[in-house]
């Protein structure tokens, strides 16, 4: 039996129905059609489905979307404002954070819940507020390097 959702994602008010045992990633992906957030694992292990609820960092294959309502949720296409990057995916480019980019976005996520939060991070806070999202690309220093150079563009 489907419901009626309201969701908010990126500003923007969705009206969706759906089977209320969807998780927030399909419905993300395929009734708002914002697919930047990917399916890794299904396992909340990878981190590529990494949204933000309510300004926290949260694996969107592991959520109901049913548990999304009312809350404001923010994806990596939310980041951009008024066609320009934001200065994440700025560093992100500048200092090699990104190679097959299927990490990217989870990654972009979670950074940017660190910086919110703490805007002066230590390396190993970094490495530590990211470590639940995998990369198998970069090694994770230049991750580390775009999240530092992020921080250090807001002060």
């Amino acid at each position: 039996m489907k419901q009626a959702l309201s969701l908010s994602v990126n500003g923007l008010a969705y009206e969706v129905v759906i089977e209320p045992h969807r998780n927030l990633l399909s419905v993300i992906r395929n009734e708002v059609g914002l697919t930047g957030a990917k399916e890794g694992c299904d396992d909340s292990e990878c981190g590529a489905c990494m949204v933000l609820l309510d300004g926290r960092p949260a694996n969107s294959c592991s959520v109901l979307a049913m548990q999304a309502a009312g809350r404001r949720i923010q994806t990596v296409e939310g980041l951009a404002s008024g066609g320009k990057l934001h200065p994440l995916q700025t560093a992100f480019i500048e200092e090699g954070g990104v190679q097959c980019g299927f990490c990217t976005p989870g990654m972009l996520m979670s950074a940017k819940a660190l910086l919110d939060s703490n805007p002066n991070p230590t390396e190993a806070e970094i490495r530590r507020y990211i470590s639940g999202n995998l990369c198998r690309c970069t090694g994770y220093s230049g991750i580390v390097r775009a999240v530092q150079k992020a921080a250090a563009s807001s002060r």
